[in-house]
């Protein structure tokens, strides 16, 4: 398509994809982000081609354009490339897999991965096969970890940060989202419960001190 002035943030992304050639699809974050992720900017769009392309040389820079960023995997098979959405992507399990491999800091690929599950879009087991799959990415290990506390039950990165805070400590893992019902017979869910012990710890986020939360909570 010709048009004249700056292209649309879809029309950069099926340009990055057209620029990558044969075997090239969007990842990361900027394919979990067009499959309905939620919460994550990311200044550049993320590209993804087989280990043995060769890729030729970025366009002129242009202010307008977002930047691409190649990365190049030796497994990028057409299981792991979503059968009928465009532009072409990984499906979204690796793309949050690869999101938190790709991420700046721990923190932010725990939180990746954590969003993922508590926004419904994806369950602990199909990140799990998405990570057995894989050909070994950076933070196997911390991925690994991150979606045992998942599907355990924390939802958020607050949440993860209180795992991690109760083994330093020893102290015994509590149930995880107990559900109970208010008096007005509605269900809520509890964070962490320790029944024997009678105790009961809410981890809330930052958004809880804006006012309209704040009271609901209340």
């Amino acid at each position: 398509m010709a048009q004249s002035g700056p292209l649309s943030p879809v029309q950069q992304v099926w340009a990055a994809v057209l620029w990558g050639g044969r075997g090239a699809v969007l990842a990361g974050l900027t394919a979990a982000g067009l499959d309905g992720l939620k919460g994550f900017t990311e200044p550049r769009i993320h590209l993804l081609v087989p280990d043995n392309r060769q890729i030729r040389k970025e366009p002129i820079r242009d202010p307008t354009r977002i930047p691409v960023l190649v990365h190049r995997s030796r497994r990028l098979d057409e299981c792991d490339i979503h059968p009928v959405r465009l532009p072409r992507r990984t499906l979204l399990p690796r793309s949050l897999v690869d999101a938190a491999a790709w991420a700046p800091t721990d923190d932010r690929a725990r939180a990746i991965l954590a969003a993922g599950v508590q926004q419904r879009l994806v369950r602990p087991g199909d990140l799990m096969a998405a990570l057995t799959g894989s050909a070994k990415p950076h933070r196997r290990q911390l991925i690994r970890t991150t979606l045992g506390d998942v599907a355990g039950g924390a939802e958020a990165l607050s949440e993860l940060d209180l795992t991690a805070l109760l083994r330093r400590y020893r102290i015994p893992e509590p149930d995880r989202q107990v559900s109970r019902r208010d008096r007005h017979g509605r269900r809520r869910w509890l964070d962490a419960v320790w029944e024997a012990a009678r105790l009961i710890v809410e981890v809330d986020g930052f958004w809880h001190t804006e006012a309209a939360a704040w009271w609901a909570d209340m």
